[in-house]
């Protein structure tokens, strides 16, 4: 494909991960932004004003648009499965937001229909792009800290999410959790193991939708590697995302960002910051950006996206496997899918 012309790309869902995927779409030379589909027209209307981006309501119009080059999925994950489909079936490159789906046969059932394709499709475990935990591993993986032998992940929401939100997550797991579980996969491609517990310790409507507010998951790896997951719906100082790469021959840690490294020192307290950046939009933006060009370098030389498919398939896998384990107090044994 040629370098000398912006890809063209239409994106699915005009929400909040649509206009974040917009901006970026927006602030990069080498895309140009042609469509913007939401059922509700008055939102898509509303995003597509300005940008020169025509708004449309189906996925008809999407595909029928003359050399379309790549899809963004960000519309309501009861789509992403048949949204997918129609990308590869159309030969169009699709980046979709997490999860393909909640529901494992209809991943399943996607997955056998997309064999042999070969159109790129990247999932969106945008953690993956932060600087941080790509240094971190990236430096794990060139053996710098020896044998990895402990990872802990840390990731607190500021707040939880409306009620209405929670009925329809599909649960922590499988909502939050599976960008966790994702980033293990990043550092421990081969898990065969998953034990997890759920508390609900302050949100009632989480409790009364049958969902947890706080959860631990403990994973083991093919090698032996213990890797342990923090989940809160809450934090009372930000959104907390920290992470921990412990080795045989020493540790690397990433912790959580502030607008500046500014530090105060008074005779009231020493070191005093800025408070941790406080929603996933503003902690992750980079990793967006760095996303978006990770899928558009895929696009134009048509090797295979990471994360792909099968990450998306394996998260699923680890996030249904921790719910089992929770409801039921068994560690859960991971199969092949």
């Amino acid at each position: 494909m040629s370098a000398d012309r912006p890809l063209k790309v239409a994106l699915f869902g005009s929400g909040r991960i649509g206009q974040v995927h917009a901006r970026n779409i927006l602030a990069n030379p080498g895309l140009e932004l042609v469509a913007i589909a939401d059922p509700i027209i008055e939102s898509a209307q509303a995003l597509a004003e300005g940008t020169g981006a025509v708004a449309v309501t189906t996925a008809d119009e999407v595909f029928a648009i003359d050399g379309l080059d790549a899809v963004i999925i960000g519309s309501p994950t009861n789509t992403h499965v048949d949204l997918i489909s129609r990308a590869a079936a159309n030969g169009v490159a699709a980046l979709c937001e997490k999860p393909i789906d909640l529901d494992l046969d209809r991943v399943l059932a996607c997955r056998d229909s997309l064999r042999g394709s070969e159109t790129p499709l990247m999932l969106g475990f945008n953690r993956r792009f932060d600087p941080n935990f790509s240094a971190v591993q990236s430096r794990v993986s060139t053996g710098e800290i020896g044998k990895l032998e402990q990872l802990t992940i840390i990731s607190r929401d500021p707040a939880p999410a409306p009620a209405a939100y929670i009925a329809n997550s599909g649960g922590i797991f499988r909502d939050q959790s599976i960008h966790d579980l994702d980033m293990a996969r990043f550092f421990v491609p081969d898990i065969i193991e998953v034990s997890a517990t759920g508390s609900n310790l302050f949100c009632d409507y989480i409790e009364e939708a049958g969902d947890f507010d706080s959860v631990v998951i403990t994973l083991r790896g093919r090698d032996g590697e213990q890797i342990t997951i923090i989940n809160s719906r809450h934090s009372a100082f930000g959104h907390d995302q920290r992470l921990e790469a412990f080795g045989s021959e020493g540790m690397l840690t990433a912790g959580n960002l502030t607008p500046t490294s500014v530090r105060k020192f008074t005779a009231a307290g020493a070191e005093e910051a800025d408070p941790y950046l406080n929603f996933f939009l503003e902690r992750y933006a980079e990793a967006y950006r760095s996303e978006l060009g990770s899928f558009e370098a895929a696009v134009r030389t048509g090797t295979a996206c990471s994360p792909g498919f099968d990450d998306g398939l394996q998260a699923l896998l680890l996030a249904n496997a921790a719910e089992e384990s929770a409801r039921s107090g068994r560690v859960v044994k991971i199969g092949q899918a």
